[in-house]
Order: C-alpha cells, then sequence, then structure tokens
C-alpha cells in the first residue's frame, strides 16, 4: 500500500538548515538526507563507520544538488569515546544544529557488549544517541526551530518486563527464549521514552520518535537464520523501499512546528499514536530513572 506522503512536494525550503544524520551511509539514513537534499539546506553531515560508503551517498547528493555541502563525520555508536569526538568534531565546525536525526541502529543482535561494557543494542541505540544529543544541546538551542527526530519501532512492545532490566544493563543480557527481540525492544523503548523526556526537559526543541515502517534495508542482512524468519514471516507483505521507510523521519524534520506533539511517537506518515502506548512506556517514573541513569553512565564524556 503506498503511503500517502510525497517529500518533493511536502518537505518546505530547507534553506540555512544544517541536518546531522547517524547512520547517513546506507538505508534509511541515507534515503533521508536524499530526500532534505532536494529542498536546498545550508549542510548536511553524515555519521557512520564506513567512509567508502559514505562516499557514494555524497556522490549520489551532489548528482542532485551539486553545490550542497556534505560532510561525513566518523562516529560509531558502540564507543562513547568515538560519539564524543564526532560531536566535538561537528561543534568546531558549526555555531547551530537545525536537525539532529537519530537515525543509526542495530537489531536483534547476538550477545554482546559495547567497548564501554554496556548490553550492545542499548548501548549503541540509545547510549550512544544520548551521548551525542547531550553534546549537540546548546547548538540545536541555538536554532530557531530545532528538531531532534530519534528512530524507534513498533518492536519497543518486545520490551522486557518492567520497561528496562537497569541492573543487567551492564551485562550482555543473554537470555535463553528471544533473547535478541528483548534487547531489541528495550532499546527502541528507550528510544521512545528519552524522546519524552527531552521535550519535557527542552520544550523549545521539538523532539519525537518515529516508526519507519517495515523496511527492506540492510539491518536484516545481519541477522541470525531464526531472527531473519520471524522479520519475513510477519512482514513480508508490508515492506517498504528505503526512500518510503525514511518519510516519517523526514516528515518529522521538516513539517510545520504546529503540526507535530513535542514528545509524541509517530508511525507513518505523521500519525501520532500516543494512545497505543502500554503502561510502561508511558511511566512517568521509567522515564525520569531511564534520564537519571543515562546521566550517570555519561559523565567523564
Amino acid at each position: 500500500m503506498p503511503l500517502d506522503y510525497n517529500p518533493e512536494k511536502e518537505v518546505p525550503d530547507l534553506t540555512g538548515k544544517s541536518i546531522f544524520i547517524t547512520g547517513g551511509t546506507g538505508g534509511l539514513g541515507a534515503a533521508s538526507a536524499i530526500h532534505l537534499a532536494k529542498h536546498n539546506p545550508s549542510h548536511i553531515y553524515l555519521s557512520g563507520r564506513n567512509a567508502t560508503s559514505a562516499e557514494k551517498v555524497i556522490k549520489q547528493i551532489h548528482e542532485i544538488n551539486p553545490n550542497l555541502a556534505v560532510t561525513f563525520i566518523e562516529c560509531d555508536l558502540a564507543s562513547l569515546t568515538s560519539v564524543k569526538n564526532a560531536a566535538e568534531h561537528f561543534t568546531s565546525q558549526h555555531p547551530t544544529l537545525d536537525i539532529l536525526m537519530c537515525n543509526a541502529g542495530i537489531m536483534a543482535q547476538p550477545p554482546g557488549q559495547t567497548v564501554d561494557g554496556y548490553e550492545l543494542q542499548f548501548g549503541t541505540n540509545h547510549l550512544g544517541h544520548a551521548l551525542l544529543i547531550k553534546k549537540l544541546l546548546p547548538l540545536l538551542e541555538a536554532s530557531a526551530d530545532p528538531r531532534i527526530v530519534l528512530l524507534t519501532s513498533q518492536a519497543w512492545g518486545l520490551h522486557p518486563r518492567g520497561g528496562i532490566s537497569f541492573d543487567k544493563l551492564k551485562t550482555t543480557q543473554d537470555i535463553a527464549f528471544g533473547g535478541p527481540w528483548l534487547r531489541y525492544g528495550q532499546s527502541k523503548l528507550a528510544n521512545l521514552v528519552y524522546a519524552r523526556e527531552l521535550a519535557k526537559r527542552f520544550p523549545a526543541i521539538t523532539s519525537v520518535s518515529v516508526h519507519p515502517g517495515i523496511v527492506g534495508t540492510g539491518l536484516a542482512d545481519s541477522l541470525g537464520i531464526k531472527e531473519k524468519m520471524l522479520v519475513y514471516a510477519t512482514s513480508w507483505w508490508r515492506v517498504l523501499q528505503p526512500h518510503e521507510g525514511a518519510f516519517n523521519q523526514t516528515w518529522a524534520a521538516t513539517v510545520d512546528k504546529a503540526e507535530i506533539r513535542n514528545g509524541g511517537y509517530y508511525e507513518p506518515v505523521g500519525k501520532l499514536k500516543d494512545g497505543k502506548l502500554d503502561a510502561t512506556a508511558r511511566d512517568e517514573a521509567l522515564a525520569e530513572r531511564l534520564w537519571d541513569w543515562t546521566e550517570e553512565a555519561l559523565k567523564g564524556f
């Protein structure tokens, strides 16, 4: 079913806007950059781990808009030192930031830990982005209409009982049954809850979480056979192409501020779905605990 959204017509003029996209070197991040490049932003920054992939995306963007400034910033979200360095690289070049799209992520991975010792999916999908946001907040606050778009997933609903297993976040959380999806769901719940808490604490910045839909990116390619079969068995008939999967985050980054609820959770395209959230996802105490835990984890960075 085609999505009722046309970024060619609906994205406004972005003259003067600076944009930072994590995971911008492929998949949804690259697709978002290409949508936005057509509307004359001043500068797009793409972060990721692969400079070769970045060069391909930059070439695609320059075919659309030859004069647009596009910069690759190396950043591994599973390393807080790498995130710190990437943020400092950006802040040394730019006084303001208008749109921060926290797009990068990993899905349903085997048990593992980041270089800083955090459960791999939580450390990458939540904590790495949280540090980037923290470092870039002053630049966002200097913008007239700042946006933070965090990619979540309908899989937030797969979170463990209680939402986030705070006492196990410095382990691999190796769970025998459904472990990869529980860990993924936990990280995506964190993205959703953190967006709402950002909106509460920094109301001048529009912060939202978005589910892109079921998208045929390379995200599923690295899954184990059981996880891959589950993804395709439950969603093969509704898989979107990457350029369509990027519609919801492109919409959230550029729609008129009056038409978007700060802190909201959106499904494609632009559909506020806060009413679908369970008691855990709506829990203000959980959101505050996540905030406090995150601030403590990021001390020293």
